[in-house]
């Protein structure tokens, strides 16, 4: 029986490059088709709500902004035991404590996933209320999605590349998608 996958974005697309790991799920599923056993689910700032699909999850692969203290739109990759550590490393925003918390109390319960990987990104900017993404990290987008689906084969599920021009309906709605969001508005 296949794993049960999940890829999991978390962020603020409100407050600049806080919204990288809901942006990068979004461009991983506009790249890739995913097998029946990956789910993808956009987590934005729920925490402790994301517990009970953390505990369905055999493996789950998150996407974040997180500081490194690196160069902003520095990829750093963490797996295993080293993931909980990072998203609580330093508070950048409620939910980075949140999505801690959520992985603690899913051991707690029992229900820990057998493999864990964070795709995280060194933000530029946190403090723009509204703002779009800083160009070093929307830079990293498609970089995020490949690891991802480079990580994914590791476990077992063969991610397939869309084929340029392929209609994929959108992941998020309400025009709260990246390119909707970021749109220039038009004069009056």
């Amino acid at each position: 029986m296949d794993k049960k996958i999940l890829v999991l974005g978390i962020g603020n697309i409100l407050w600049a490059d806080e919204g990288f790991g809901v942006r990068a799920l979004e461009v991983f599923h506009s790249l890739y088709r995913v097998p029946e056993n990956v789910s993808l689910l956009d987590g934005g700032t729920q925490g402790l709500y994301l517990v009970q699909f953390v505990q369905e999850a055999d493996h789950l692969l998150v996407f974040d902004a997180i500081d490194y203290g690196l160069k902003p739109g520095t990829l750093k990759i963490v797996e295993g035991d080293e993931v909980p550590k990072f998203t609580g490393a330093k508070k950048m925003s409620l939910h980075q404590t949140g999505f801690q918390e959520v992985l603690s109390a899913a051991d707690l319960l029992g229900d820990y996933p057998e493999k864990l990987a964070l795709i995280g990104c060194q933000p530029e900017d946190l403090e723009d209320w509204g703002g779009p993404l800083t160009q070093p990290v929307r830079e990293q987008l498609v970089h995020a999605a490949e690891v991802a689906a480079a990580i994914l084969e590791q476990w077992g599920a063969l991610c397939v590349r869309r084929a340029p021009g392929e209609q994929v309906e959108p992941l998020l709605a309400n025009d709260i998608d990246h390119a909707s969001y970021e749109r220039p508005i038009a004069a009056a």
